[in-house]
């Protein structure tokens, strides 16, 4: 008996012999309305999935998420409660799912009136859904003469959907990009990080990365240098960063925003360690002391090689993690915000280090918040943008000129503004400019 509890709570989310005659009413229903809504109906059959579906349905996903939390919980209190698990684990339970109730019954309404909206049918309709929902859903499901408005896949109709296709050609020499998409599952379904962003970028250029906030700066950045592989071919030098990983990561050098060293050890030996650890094996101990003096040299690091690191200032760490990566000799360099926290002298100076690695024929690729105080010190301009999907696409690449030229805006944050969402304080263009570069691309 106590098993068949388990079984009805877990798929119905009750017992109760009333209960479980609505809950398998509204089953049935939403199988219909799913099928109406051009969605899977099987997906009515999933726990916590059905209400989330439902909500997609209505064009709430948002609220469906929640509904989603809140429906799983409820089953673990429940669960809990049968099974006499520990009380104080109970009453957690029990308490959270109480609190939730409450989110979950102002979050239904929502649901239900966007159904009813979606539907084209009388406000009254609000009393049935939130009496007895599994008549509702069955009147919706099979009532011939009720309609939603729109398929799920059309809700998002003023969405961005043309793509380029338009992959950048491999080169012996450089960076080339070829990424279709990256993407993660999210709330039972591919949600898309990052699609169509293909380019090739030669030695010796030292590019901006641009794009508002979740336009996917770091994704991008990560999914290049192989921390978090996407459906993507990317090329350094004529070589698959992917497919050859192991050999490629010291190709690739990257600066986290974060500073990652130990703050207990001098400057000389944070490099050391470094060195023993990305330099090749063969390499005597001279030669290492060696490449450490030279990388020291370069950044301005050789007064402080006996200071600790938690005795540096702010720009000294950051030299000190660039220099780090450096050791390496990479043809590659990717620093996410270097400049953080740095005053307007210091992040010029340490830019101007970049600009001459990337003189040396390597290629350096930066994200600041603050690009106009060094805007004379890149070559190119990458920018990201959000999409009415709220997928990362490329809306632009090419020379600083290039872009004022594109955007029409003199000052690369006005470019960011230009292709941010009108919610978030920008002009709401980034589909507008999207496509402009898709046909740009296509002559």
């Amino acid at each position: 008996m106590q098993f068949l509890k388990i079984i009805l709570i877990i798929v119905l989310g009750t017992y109760s012999t009333p209960m479980i005659i609505l809950r398998i009413l509204f089953i049935i229903g939403l199988w219909k309305m799913l099928q109406k809504s051009g969605v899977k109906s099987w997906w009515a059959l999933i726990p916590c999935a059905r209400n989330y579906m439902l909500a997609k349905c209505a064009d709430k996903e948002e609220e469906g998420m929640v509904l989603a939390v809140t429906d799983l919980f409820d089953i673990l209190a429940s669960l809990s409660a049968i099974l006499a698990i520990d009380r104080l684990f109970t009453g957690i339970f029990t308490l959270i799912a109480s609190t939730l109730y409450i989110v979950a019954f102002i979050y239904s309404i929502r649901v239900y009136f966007g159904i009813i909206d979606m539907y084209g049918v009388q406000k009254r309709w609000i009393i049935l859904w939130m009496i007895f929902d599994g008549i509702a859903a069955m009147i919706f499901g099979f009532k011939s003469d009720m309609n939603p408005r729109m398929k799920v896949p059309e809700m998002r109709s003023d969405s961005l959907s043309v793509f380029s296709g338009k992959k950048a050609a491999e080169m012996d020499q450089g960076l080339t990009i070829n990424l279709e998409d990256r993407s993660v599952f999210d709330f039972f379904k591919k949600k898309y990080l990052l699609r169509d962003i293909h380019m090739y970028i030669r030695p010796g250029r030292m590019v901006l990365l641009l794009g508002g906030s979740g336009a996917g700066k770091t994704t991008f950045l990560n999914a290049v240098n192989g921390y978090e592989k996407a459906k993507a071919k990317m090329t350094l030098n004529g070589s698959d960063i992917y497919a050859e990983y192991k050999k490629m990561q010291y190709e690739v050098g990257f600066v986290p925003q974060q500073d990652l060293m130990r703050s207990k050890d001098t400057v000389f030996h944070t490099l050391m360690d470094t060195a023993l650890l990305r330099l090749p094996l063969d390499l005597t101990h001279a030669d290492l002391v060696g490449r450490v003096n030279e990388v020291m040299d370069i950044f301005g690091l050789t007064p402080l090689k006996n200071s600790l690191v938690e005795k540096l200032s702010g720009g000294q760490k950051k030299r000190l993690s660039i220099a780090m990566e450096l050791l390496s000799n990479p043809s590659l360099f990717i620093l996410d915000e270097p400049d953080s926290g740095l005053d307007g002298v210091m992040a010029r100076a340490l830019m101007q280090k970049l600009r001459e690695t990337a003189d040396q024929g390597k290629i350096v690729i930066v994200i600041t918040h603050t690009p106009d105080r060094v805007i004379d010190l890149f070559d190119d301009v990458i920018v990201l943008a959000k999409d009415s999907h709220r997928t990362g696409r490329l809306a632009f690449y090419g020379t600083i000129e290039e872009a004022r030229a594109f955007f029409g805006k003199e000052r690369m944050e006005e470019i960011v503004m230009s292709v941010n969402r009108t919610e978030e304080g920008g002009e709401g263009k980034a589909d507008e400019y999207i496509m402009k570069y898709v046909e740009v691309q296509h002559g």
